[in-house]
């Protein structure tokens, strides 16, 4: 049974990686016990859970005191290990299916606040403006370091069409109220489309975009009709978003790679024995033919991603441009206990193909491009040139330039022509593999004159 049990790498309702833990701690050596005091210390378990009961103030609940004991118990290994009870074991399940009731947020435990990983595409998160990095503070008022990060998450879900009020803490220090109505999350993993630089003609070569939202059970099935559509289009080469992506299936993270890869190692996963490795290679076959390619990664590119940016990293089939990665190097799974109720541990820790491991560290863009905002300081057309020269003639073949957009126009939507015009780190992709491409077609030029 454990074996259809696919490996999941990040699990919205269990604590991440805690953020600002200390990296320079020192590790104690691990004293194991013998089964004579293990009994022992069950023994004073036992004690401790039967006296609390029998002594607390008031009535006690023994489900939820043994429910937190193992919790607590799976939670002492790791951020990641966890107990799930039915609820959590079934809300886990409907998550990895790619649909569920929520919000559309990935957040993690830091320092008992609750911090956003990343918001999901489309959904109402998105929409509210939530970025990677903000902190929630209150959810309907409440204080939510009196929450567990499982608590937190009950509270946020709810009934599709209901609302839900998060106060939110951004890097500039300035809390804000936000009012989140809830709705069915259908997480759509692969978006894509041909696109050009911002304001380039008609004439300049198109460039594939892919965007990678998660890591599901589909994301290979819809990456391989993306590209094969994108191929007919003819791009010069491929954009890959997997920014703010917080992870899903290493199954998934493997085709992906794969997909862009003819040969060479993807990713190996290393268990608690020297003999526990599993390695993944690429098998024959680049769907995109050689084609230059671009991976966009940032600080909510998480283990799934970040497979994927290191894989075709160390094997030299992209360039990886952004900020560093979010750095969770650790494979987690499911083991369901028989009655509904599951432990999620870690299992192993995965390595690139250069044998890094990126816990903790994450992956190193080759060019760092920090998200900026876009400001043009020259104009295409300058106010000082022939035209505007009084009495100068005019271009009788020029086309009649329209009119000045009006002040109601000004303040519209941004299309989405717009919005890619003021993604900086999209832009410099998109130069990245027009350059790349040029350099491409200079070696095969001069390959055919030797």
């Amino acid at each position: 049974m454990l074996k259809k049990i696919a490996v999941f790498l990040m699990l919205f309702s269990v604590p991440m990686v805690v953020f600002g833990a200390n990296k320079n701690k020192k590790e104690e050596p691990v004293v194991h016990l013998t089964d004579e005091e293990i009994y022992a210390e069950l023994k004073k378990f036992a004690l401790v859970f039967e006296t609390a009961r029998d002594n607390f103030v008031e009535e006690a609940d023994e489900k939820k005191m043994l429910e937190a004991a193992m919790n607590a118990m799976l939670g002492e290994l790791d951020p990641h290990s966890s107990y799930l009870n039915k609820d959590d074991f079934k809300d886990f399940n409907d998550k990895s299916q790619g649909e569920f009731g929520g919000l559309g947020i990935q957040i993690t435990s830091d320092r008992g606040a609750v911090r956003v990983i990343s918001p999901i595409d489309d959904t109402p998160a998105q929409r509210a403006g939530i970025k990677a990095g903000d902190y929630i503070i209150r959810i309907d008022d409440e204080q939510v370091f009196d929450l567990t990060l499982n608590q937190a998450v009950k509270k946020m879900k709810g009934k599709p069409g209901t609302k839900v009020k998060l106060t939110i803490l951004s890097e500039d220090g300035e809390p804000r109220t936000l009012t989140l109505k809830r709705d069915i999350i259908k997480v759509k993993s692969v978006k894509f489309e041909e696109k050009r630089l911002a304001d380039a003609d008609e004439d300049s070569p198109l460039i594939g975009y892919i965007r990678i939202s998660d890591f599901g059970a589909t994301t290979s099935k819809e990456l391989k009709e993306a590209i094969t559509k994108l191929e007919k289009k003819k791009v010069i080469g491929y954009v890959l978003d997997v920014r703010n992506n917080p992870g899903g299936y290493l199954t998934a993270a493997i085709d992906v790679s794969d997909a862009f890869l003819d040969s060479g190692d993807i990713v190996s996963t290393r268990g608690k024995n020297d003999v526990d490795i599993d390695k993944s290679v690429a098998t024959p076959g680049d769907m995109t033919n050689g084609k230059p390619i671009v991976v966009l990664i940032n600080h909510g590119s998480a283990s799934a991603s970040e497979i994927v940016a290191g894989a075709l990293q160390d094997n030299g089939r992209a360039l990886v441009m952004g900020s560093q990665s979010f750095g969770k190097g650790s494979v987690q799974q499911q083991k369901p206990l028989g009655d509904g109720t599951a432990i999620h541990i870690t299992i192993a820790r995965y390595y690139t193909p250069s044998g890094k491991s990126i816990q903790n560290e994450g992956i190193t863009p080759d060019v760092e491009v920090l998200q900026s905002k876009l400001e043009v300081i020259e104009k295409r057309n300058s106010d000082y040139s022939e035209a505007s020269f009084k009495n100068s003639l005019k271009n009788d073949k020029a086309k009649k330039k329209g009119m000045k957009k009006s002040d109601d126009e000004e303040d519209k939507e941004l299309t989405d022509e717009e919005k890619d015009a003021q993604d900086y780190q999209l832009q410099r992709g998109m130069d990245m593999v027009i350059a790349l491409s040029k350099l491409q077609e200079r070696a095969k030029s001069s390959e055919v004159k030797e």
